[in-house]
């Protein structure tokens, strides 16, 4: 459960993050680029030992690594798309609600067994995203729009998925670290490749507000999926249950952080979420 508190205290951390970017002008994309750097470069700095990164290529895990780091720079550069068309409302359900593709490939991949209570947690959990979520009373989308938040969707789930996967059958408790560092030194790369076409296409535009925003990003960034790994490694709770309580808390804080920090209004509606969250971590965590 420390784990998985630190998890969430990073994660939360990012969507903090991300709201100083709008307040600051911070160019989004290549401070994702910049963020990837970063969280490889931490991920080396508390690597224990010496890093064997010769052995990287060889190892099961790679080829599913390379392709995660490449769904990394997508589906947070949808998440943009989605944030611009329709509102970070929806960018922000859409990426939550996501939860429920992990949580039905435990049950069907790995066999993994939920209680009628931890059925009913799962349920909540999805109510209380959309709630704690939704700012507007009223949303309304075109039908040629709904592509935006399904990609987001699908790419969020395919992510936690896959970490689940490799947690589950390629990656060691040893090699943690090593796998996490290479799976942000990969959307690193294919972030760099983006910055390169768009420096020939005469389109790069980098300034210091951009690195030291993707520097800053990076931190909580690396710790995030490091911590989240090191939870799936849980023998009380199975996975279901975590990413659940991942997701759920995440929105949780994160709306607390911004009345605090950002002295954001929270609707009656969204103080319903966040109860409907209390509820559902408890059925999910305890049952």
């Amino acid at each position: 459960m420390v784990d998985l508190a630190f998890s969430i205290l990073s994660s939360s951390l990012i969507f903090v993050i991300f709201k100083l970017y709008s307040i600051y002008r911070v160019h989004t994309l290549y401070a994702i680029v910049f963020n990837y750097i970063t969280a490889a470069t931490v991920g080396v700095f508390f690597f224990k030992g010496t890093p064997d990164f010769a052995s990287v290529p060889s190892t099961p895990w790679f080829p599913v690594a390379l392709g995660l780091g490449l769904m990394f720079i997508i589906v947070f550069n949808l998440m943009a798309t989605t944030s611009q068309k329709l509102g970070v409302s929806v960018a922000s359900v859409a990426t939550k609600m996501s939860l429920a593709i992990p949580v039905m490939a435990g049950v069907i991949l790995y066999k993994e067994e939920l209680g009628p209570l931890k059925i009913l947690g799962i349920i909540l959990a999805l109510a209380a995203v959309y709630f704690a979520s939704v700012k507007k009373k009223k949303i309304t989308v075109q039908k040629d729009s709904l592509l935006w938040p399904m990609l987001v969707f699908l790419g969020s789930g395919i992510i936690d998925t896959t970490i689940k996967y490799l947690e589950e059958r390629l990656v060691t408790t040893e090699e943690f670290p090593l796998f996490t560092t290479s799976l942000f030194a990969a959307a690193g790369s294919v972030g760099l490749i983006i910055l390169a076409v768009h420096a020939l296409q005469g389109r790069l535009k980098l300034s210091w507000r951009a690195v030291a925003g993707g520097i800053v990003l990076g931190v909580p960034n690396y710790f995030s999926i490091f911590f989240l790994l090191r939870a799936l490694q849980s023998e009380t709770l199975n996975s279901a249950s975590i990413f659940t309580i991942n997701n759920v808390a995440i929105v949780m804080f994160s709306t607390l952080l911004g009345i605090v920090l950002f002295k954001e209004k929270i609707s009656p509606r969204n103080w319903g979420g966040i109860a409907l969250a209390v509820v559902s971590i408890l059925l999910v965590a305890l049952f």
